[in-house]
């Protein structure tokens, strides 16, 4: 593995994408995480630095900004040694439709955030990994991608949205030895799921989630479902079944 290695990393203020920034902290990488609530952003900097970050940078951001999210790219790639090993589109909203509203502000604001949010992390980056020939893409999509989701259509829609965007950016930049992963949670403990009033099955603890999405990182999975219950389950063709264990 390479010393130092740059790695962005979008929702990194709590969840998955602070669980993710502290693992690759240990690694003593440098780090640019981005969210849009700066102040905890600033204590998972610090907590970064406390376990072994060569350097970390931390970016106000709202990942809908297209151009907000262009600049930001670019100033990180220009940080230290020009360029970039790994960028992880996490930030992600997961909210109901509220169909009975009437209203699609709710249903839109979700499919920006998941969507736009992903092609705005992700494509900024991608010149200048074609240049290296070489870089690491993470998209965190999610078990919903694979089923529907009752009163969460927007957040399925979304999950598998950017699966496939992962699936289809993977072959179109193989040739320029660009890898994609992309990361399909199950429930795994976050502010996220700590509003959840029913039964999560296999929950896991995001520090032991981090640490396996990193392996699979490492290792170059192309869809790595987790936990490895779930991944049974949709081979299975249990999914049903199992969506019926939340009810």
């Amino acid at each position: 593995m390479k010393a130092n290695q740059k790695i962005f990393i979008t929702g990194a203020s709590s969840g998955i994408g602070a669980a993710m920034a502290i693992e690759y902290a240990k690694r003593g990488s440098i780090l640019g995480l981005a969210a849009r609530r700066k102040e905890k952003l600033e204590q998972i900097a610090q907590a970064c630095l406390d376990q072994g970050a060569n350097h970390v940078e931390t970016y106000s951001l709202d990942v809908t900004d297209a151009d907000l999210s262009e600049k930001t790219a670019k100033e990180f790639m220009e940080l230290g040694e020009k360029g970039i090993d790994i960028v992880v589109a996490n930030a992600g909203v997961a909210i109901s439709d509220r169909l009975s509203k009437g209203e699609s502000s709710r249903i839109n604001h979700v499919l920006n955030t998941n969507i736009l949010g992903v092609t705005n992390t992700i494509i900024p980056f991608i010149p200048k990994m074609k240049e290296q020939k070489q870089g690491k893409c993470v998209i965190v999509s999610s078990l919903a991608g694979f089923n529907p989701m009752p009163y969460f259509g927007g957040y399925s829609a979304s999950k598998v949205a950017v699966r496939m965007l992962g699936d289809s950016w993977r072959k179109t930049l193989l040739k320029h030895n660009i890898q994609f992963t992309t990361i399909c949670p199950g429930f795994i403990k976050s502010e996220m799921t700590d509003v959840n009033e029913f039964h999560m099955l296999f929950l896991m603890e995001t520090d032991v989630a981090a640490k396996k999405m990193l392996r699979a990182i490492d290792v170059g999975k192309k869809t790595y479902i987790l936990p490895w219950q779930w991944r049974v389950l949709i081979n299975l063709k249990l999914f049903k079944l199992a969506q019926k264990l939340l009810a």
